[in-house]
């Protein structure tokens, strides 16, 4: 197993990783519903076709959860102490930060199936910013540890909190 300090000195690492994959997926969903709306294919807006809908509602139904998550993560961390923080939230980091590289993965992927070819010209194209988003997608997945890594952490965790709170009953 990871060396103790692993679990705890990470926490705010992994809360700048979640912050970060979290922002980029949103502005790739909100570059994805501007392009689909000005676009036009077989004579009518790319929103208009059911499966690009389906895609952009998958994509904000993924980003504002995580963005919740983010956000409840955020409070606890501004509230409780070092102490509290260390023995509670390394497992909520650890799989709050597997998810939101996901989701960010995942954001890029649809926004380039969206934009089709303009999502992989470099520079000056109206995919841009997705194209080099999603060539930058595990820049982000990566450090701070590996989804493996900090899903077993966050498993880890929860299965000692679980003990800790029978123990208490």
């Amino acid at each position: 197993p990871p060396h103790p300090a692993c679990r705890y000195n990470f926490n705010h690492e992994r809360w700048g990783f979640i912050v970060q994959a979290t922002r980029f997926a949103r502005v790739c969903m909100e570059d994805a519903f501007r392009y689909a709306h000005r676009r036009k294919t077989f004579g009518k807006p790319l929103v208009e076709h059911p499966v690009i809908r389906w895609k952009l509602a998958e994509m904000a139904r993924q980003v504002e959860s995580t963005h919740a998550m983010l956000e409840t993560l955020t409070y606890q961390m501004c509230t409780m102490s070092k102490e509290e923080q260390n023995a509670n939230l390394a497992g909520d980091c650890a799989l709050i930060k597997a998810h939101a590289t996901k989701v960010f993965e995942y954001c890029a992927r649809e926004a380039a199936q969206i934009f089709g070819g303009n999502s992989y010209i470099r520079g000056g194209s109206q995919g841009e910013r997705v194209e080099r988003l999603y060539r930058e997608v595990r820049a982000y997945a990566i450090p701070g540890g590996s989804e493996e890594i900090l899903l077993d952490l966050g498993i880890r965790q929860a299965m000692k909190s679980a003990v800790t709170a029978r123990a208490k009953m």
